[in-house]
């Protein structure tokens, strides 16, 4: 059973000022799987975001960035599912993930949006399905609830962004066993995966 997935979203917030921050995490993800299968990422009015299509395994898959803020990520993520009859469960959504230390990425199917603005927008935006998949990309957490909306929207100490850049190679490399092979095998590597502090 080889993948399903035909879109493949990374959030993040639009504007330079955002571009490094953690919170962008998903999107520098899509960003590098662009630059993997030597496409680039054009803007689309219509998606509400920046897109490209790639042939992966003889499969079509659709990238996308959306160029929303975060809370409404699932306005260009609903267009684009809904102009070329995506379903949920054909979906892959990258975003930073805080219940996870940086260096560390996990893929999970389904499950609610533990209070990340941009899942909770999709989920809403597609009829509140969850069934989508999700690459979650760890940035860790700044110790209290209060602390949180701070610590996303600025950038990770190098020693940080070493571990999540190190993660975020390791989720590409997983993302081509998904598609050669299956979600099972990409998910055994890239859970035992864990970058080291250098």
């Amino acid at each position: 059973m080889t993948s399903q997935i035909k879109l493949i979203v990374g959030l993040g917030n639009p504007g330079a000022e955002y571009a490094k921050t953690r919170h962008n995490a998903g999107a520098w993800y899509v960003e590098q799987l662009a630059r993997w299968h030597n496409v680039s990422l054009r803007e689309e009015p219509k998606f509400y975001g920046h897109t490209a299509r790639i042939l992966v395994e003889g499969q079509d898959v659709r990238l996308l960035i959306p160029n929303t803020y975060m809370n409404l990520s699932g306005k260009a993520v609903a267009a684009l599912a809904r102009f070329y009859q995506i379903e949920p469960q054909e979906m892959l959504v990258a975003h930073d993930e805080l219940d996870l230390p940086p260096g560390i990425a996990k893929f999970k199917q389904g499950g609610g949006h533990g209070g990340h603005n941009g899942l909770k927008d999709i989920i809403a935006k597609m009829g509140n399905n969850k069934e989508f998949f999700r690459l979650r990309l760890g940035i860790g957490h700044p110790g209290a609830k209060e602390l949180v909306a701070g610590f996303v929207l600025t950038k990770a100490p190098s020693s940080e962004q070493g571990l999540i850049d190190a993660a975020l190679d390791e989720a590409l490399r997983a993302t081509d066993i998904l598609f050669k092979q299956d979600m099972t095998k990409a998910m055994n590597r890239l859970h035992s995966f864990k970058a080291e502090k250098v």
